[in-house]
Parts: C-alpha cells; structure tokens; sequence
C-alpha cells in the first residue's frame, strides 16, 4: 500500500502530489480500472491485437516522416 508522510515544513498540496506520484509509479490505478469489471478473454486478446496494430501504425508513420 502507497503512503507518504507529511513533513513538517511541506504543504498538503506538495504531499498530495507526491502521493499521485507514487500510486501512478506503483500502477495501482490502473490495475484499479483493470479489475473495475469482467473482461472476457476474447475480449482481452482484441484489445491487444488492436493495441498492437496500433502501435505498428504508429511506427511505420514515424519512419516515412523520417
């Protein structure tokens, strides 16, 4: 479990920004958001294929631009 403990000169705002920080290190939110619903396998293996053929797009735009 992410924590952060306030130090005595810091303001809440920096200790909250610090604790974003970490939880987004951490990757709790996402994996919050991951396990929010079922996801069918089926359903897991097109939103990789599709993540896939996305970042392929991507890098052959990147290479023609080149």
């Amino acid at each position: 479990m992410a924590g952060v403990k306030v130090r005595e000169s810091e303001s809440f705002e920096n200790a909250l920004r610090r604790f974003k920080r970490i939880t987004e290190r951490a990757g709790i939110l996402s994996d919050l958001k991951k396990h929010q619903r079922y996801e069918k396998p089926s359903e897991k293996k097109k939103k990789k294929l599709m993540t896939a053929v996305r970042k392929i797009k991507k890098m052959r735009s990147m290479s023609q631009n080149s």
